[in-house]
């Protein structure tokens, strides 16, 4: 019997500190990953004071951070929230965080949500400016330069009724649903440069360097043929996460291997979260991914209804888009239908869920839908009559979004899995401190190591609970705190 690891679950060994010949060269802190962490925590650690070296596997700069639209999860008070007349305060983002996550970090999630307007300004000081407007519709991410949008569920119910919604989706000045990342990346790099770290593409940690005491020491690294090993008081890894590694998503998050689009790049290999696995790490929420499919905009689809296969409805239609998914994920087969009417049906701007046909009568669609014989006519009936008084007893959908869909013929969009086009990305990884230390199962430090971006575990958690913009601001954030924490470490072992 076979008793080894599948090649994508092998852990690499650790070098023995006591093993390197005395000439080794040395840094105060090394960087595995130039994504928004890794670039955000070099950045740090050399204003700190500290020699930085960082380590990209690729041949620029950017990671998998450069393939999102731009969308940081920022709020008490941020300069957008108050230029467009929004309201928010620390204690209610945190009390918004903590009811939204699975498992709550209240140490972490107050940190981010103190330090949130601190580090608009710091991200706004990389060279840019969200543009202070405001974005009222529902939309994965702003059409256009629109500072600020919701992009979570604030004001979807239960949510709102115990803490006053605020938004808090700021995205980068960047039209359309791409590339705004890449403009904050670019920044990052000129001032990663201007601090004086070295950055070296084509270049990949292989193994962590450990002391006999288990404290992290350094890493080994790769570039083509080349080989070598570097000393550092602190080793940041900030390598992204594991979407593109078939034997871990088989492991730990099979949903993520079937009839979906997987959104990583190259290199989200979870070699980064394997190399922390080799010095002790703890790993947390790893069966946990991020999964969508986006049926707005239009906005307008928002007023429709969602049924399953038995023609009940089982989620407020209002709902932040991972939610809806989560939840369809959850029904029957796994199948789900979104209707509207001739007054609410518009052209997609995201055609991910599919017109699956359009019917004359809710009865023809029942039958053409396969349903239960009664259940369509029974369920739209009931929302329709809720709808025109701006009710929704069953799942409290927000009265903005609540309209009758009476009016004839009928479109049907189907949600269903292996239909409509889910992708998805992982969300677990390294235990952590709220400095990005890395923590062994039963809780202790391990000594000079730290961890950011997707191959740690920090507020993001699951996708019922998930808001726009929580990756690359929990990731920039909870990078910068790993950098100083590595650079106080040196200096303190100078």
């Amino acid at each position: 019997m076979n008793s080894q690891p599948s090649p994508g679950l092998t852990v690499p060994q650790v070098l023995p500190a006591a093993d390197l010949p005395a000439g080794t060269e040395s840094f105060d802190v090394v960087v595995v990953g130039f994504g928004i962490a890794g670039g955000c925590a070099a950045l740090e650690a050399a204003r700190s004071g500290a020699r930085v070296l960082l380590l990209e596997r690729a041949a620029v700069h950017g990671g998998t951070s450069s393939m999102s639209g731009g969308h940081f999860y920022l709020g008490g008070g941020t300069a957008v929230q108050r230029a467009t007349g929004h309201e928010d305060t620390v204690e209610a983002m945190v009390r918004y965080l903590m009811a939204g996550t699975k498992e709550p970090d209240e140490e972490k999630i107050r940190a981010y949500c103190e330090g949130s307007v601190a580090h608009f300004d710091w991200l706004e000081a990389l060279g840019f400016e969200f543009e202070r407007s405001y974005f009222p519709g529902k939309a994965v991410i702003q059409p256009g330069t629109e500072g600020l949008m919701f992009t979570g569920n604030e004001k979807v119910w239960p949510f709102r009724e115990r803490i006053a919604p605020a938004p808090r989706g700021h995205k980068v000045p960047v039209p359309g649903d791409t590339d705004g990342t890449k403009m904050v990346m670019d920044l990052l790099r000129d001032r990663v440069e201007e601090a004086g770290v070295e950055v070296r593409y084509e270049t990949g940690a292989t193994n962590l360097v450990a002391a006999g005491d288990g404290t992290v020491a350094g890493v080994a690294w790769r570039s083509f043929e080349r080989t070598g090993v570097v000393r550092a008081a602190g080793v940041v890894i900030a390598a992204g996460g594991f979407v593109m590694n078939a034997d871990m998503v088989a492991a730990y998050t099979p949903a993520l291997g079937g009839k979906l689009f997987t959104l990583g790049g190259t290199y989200d290999d979870g070699l980064g979260i394997r190399l922390g696995q080799s010095a002790g790490a703890a790993l947390e929420h790893m069966d946990e991914p991020f999964i969508t499919a986006p049926f707005y905009p239009p906005s307008s689809l928002v007023k429709g209804l969602i049924v399953n296969n038995l023609g009940e409805r089982f989620v407020a239609e209002d709902s932040y888009h991972a939610r809806t998914s989560y939840f369809v994920l959850r029904q029957p087969d796994a199948a789900a239908y979104l209707i509207a009417d001739g007054d609410h049906m518009q052209e997609q701007r995201m055609p991910l869920v599919p017109l699956k046909d359009g019917y004359e009568t809710i009865e023809e669609m029942e039958a053409g839908l396969g349903l239960p014989e009664g259940s369509l006519v029974r369920t739209m009936a009931r929302y329709n009559e809720h709808a025109a008084r701006g009710e929704d007893p069953d799942f409290h959908k927000h009265p903005d979004w609540l309209a009758p869909q009476t009016t004839g013929p009928w479109g049907v969009y189907d949600l269903t899995l292996g239909t409509a086009l889910y992708a998805g990305f992982t969300l677990g990884g390294m235990a952590t401190t709220v400095d990005g230390e890395a923590r062994r199962a039963d809780g202790t430090v391990i000594g000079g190591l730290y961890a950011a971006g997707a191959c740690a575990s920090n507020i993001a958690q699951d996708g019922a609970g998930y808001c726009s913009g929580t990756q690359l601001g929990e990731g920039s954030f909870f990078g910068r705190r790993a950098g100083r924490a590595a650079a106080l470490r040196a200096e303190a072992r100078r």
